[in-house]
């Protein structure tokens, strides 16, 4: 598996994140749904890296600059057929170097608290990321867990 910046321009990613959009939405309710939309991940201050298994992509996953010491983790998706084989970690590992680098001292996220979110929360727990009150521009909301983590 290979890990590159990916300027969001091939077809297969867009699928890949259509897919991920439809699927939030199936799960979450429209007011509750925070994934980014293709112009949104475009944007200069998104970094978005794609896992790829040759022409195949298999993952994916962003950070969103908040300001200069703190980012949000967005976007982060396994293909269904490879839920738990270790493409989430090795994204997150992979994710949590490059914001180091890139000089940020916080990484915040938003996942959902429904019982389908489990094993992606359990994924940052193992990562250091623990329990925060709502960042950003962020409320309170009985479908969204926060997390947050140092750098």
């Amino acid at each position: 598996m290979n890990i590159t910046v990916d300027d969001l321009s091939g077809p297969e990613i867009a699928g890949f994140l259509e897919e991920h959009v439809r699927q939030m939405r199936s799960l979450t309710p429209v007011e509750s749904k925070h994934a980014l939309d293709l112009e949104g991940l475009r944007r200069p201050e998104v970094t978005f890296w794609s896992v790829m298994d040759g022409d195949t992509v298999v993952g994916c996953g962003a950070i969103k600059r908040l300001d200069a010491e703190h980012a949000e983790l967005k976007s982060m998706r396994t293909a269904p057929t490879l839920t738990r084989s270790g493409v989430a970690s090795l994204l997150l590992e992979h994710i949590i170097t490059e914001a180091t680098a890139m000089g940020f001292t916080r990484l915040s996220l938003e996942t959902g608290s429904a019982e389908f979110f489990l094993p992606a929360r359990r994924l940052y727990g193992k990562f250091g990321f623990a329990p925060c009150e709502p960042f950003a521009d962020y409320r309170p909301d009985p479908n969204s867990t926060f997390m947050t983590r140092s750098l």
